[in-house]
């Protein structure tokens, strides 16, 4: 992953530009209505070569109205324009415009999960299976996903954890200059793909063993004070602070604002929960802004 984003702090500058790509099922509708929502103007399957005259337009906008908020989604449904996509971004740079590549991913099993649950075949199938679409789609994004400046894994969220966790990206509010979004999960529904930095709560005792804790969260007093008080849990939470405070300091002399920080357990129940609660308090500064996305609490 590049630059990801969190909740709080100043979103994009609103004299950006934002492209909104990535995987097909992956959350584009969702991420631009959460665009709109927040005061963007967006416009749906631009094709690329028309982003320099987007900007125009924008350009010629009233000046007591302001720069409006632009926003494009830019997928493989536009079929050959797409590959004018990098062109097009070269020459709004050279217009003096700051586009930010905002790319959705998602693990395979998820969209095809998605795909088949709205009974609509991949752009790319033909008359192949719906892996087949996803695998050329894959190889067809491989370097716009490397060189973009915020990639989001929706795999395990739904529309709602999604919405709430793209909607800082874009707030546009003046604030801390670092964002992290600190995300539990469980390892048996896999690791995050937009991970920065992954740690692993299974050193310490599992609340789950214990009756009178296992149907309570890490969100709940009984389970948060228990894992907090087990021996090395305040030490890595001590340490994991010390660690990011170099990474975030780094960040912003790199012009870096966003990174993703996963917890993991066995579920992403207890352990992981209860700890990224911790961080985030304990990592909130004037610099950095933290959110807090459970991925996998529910799922057991």
């Amino acid at each position: 992953m590049t630059d990801q984003d969190a909740d709080g702090g100043e979103g994009l500058d609103p004299a950006e530009l934002v492209i909104v790509t990535g995987m097909s099922g992956a959350g584009r509708s969702t991420t631009a209505n959460v665009l709109e929502d927040s005061g963007w103007y967006v416009v749906d399957n631009l094709p690329p070569h028309l982003l320099v005259s987007l900007a125009d337009l924008a350009n010629e906008a009233p000046r007591r109205a302001g720069l409006p908020r632009l926003a494009a989604v830019v997928d493989v449904r536009a079929r050959g324009f797409f590959d004018h996509l990098q062109t097009a971004l070269d020459e709004l740079r050279e217009r003096g415009w700051r586009p930010n590549l905002v790319f959705l991913d998602a693990t395979d099993e998820a969209i095809v999960r998605r795909f088949e649950s709205v009974r609509r075949p991949h752009p790319l199938q033909g008359d192949g299976r719906l892996l087949d679409g996803i695998a050329r789609e894959r190889a067809m994004l491989a370097d716009l996903r490397a060189h973009a400046d915020v990639v989001i894994d929706t795999s395990g969220l739904n529309v709602h954890q999604l919405a709430k966790k793209v909607h800082p990206v874009f707030s546009g509010d003046s604030g801390p200059k670092v964002r992290i979004a600190v995300m539990s999960f469980g390892f048996k529904y896999g690791v995050p793909l937009d991970a920065d930095f992954v740690f692993d709560m299974r050193f310490l005792p599992n609340p789950f063993w214990i009756p009178e804790l296992r149907n309570f969260t890490g969100q709940d007093a009984p389970v948060a004070e228990f894992v907090m008080a087990q021996q090395g849990a305040p030490e890595f939470v001590d340490r994991v602070v010390a660690l990011m405070d170099p990474v975030t300091q780094g960040y912003i002399r790199e012009g870096r604002r966003y990174v993703t920080l996963a917890v993991g357990c066995t579920g992403g129940k207890h352990r992981s929960v209860a700890v990224a609660e911790a961080l985030r308090s304990r990592l909130t500064t004037d610099d950095v802004a933290t959110f807090v996305v459970h991925r996998d609490l529910g799922q057991e």
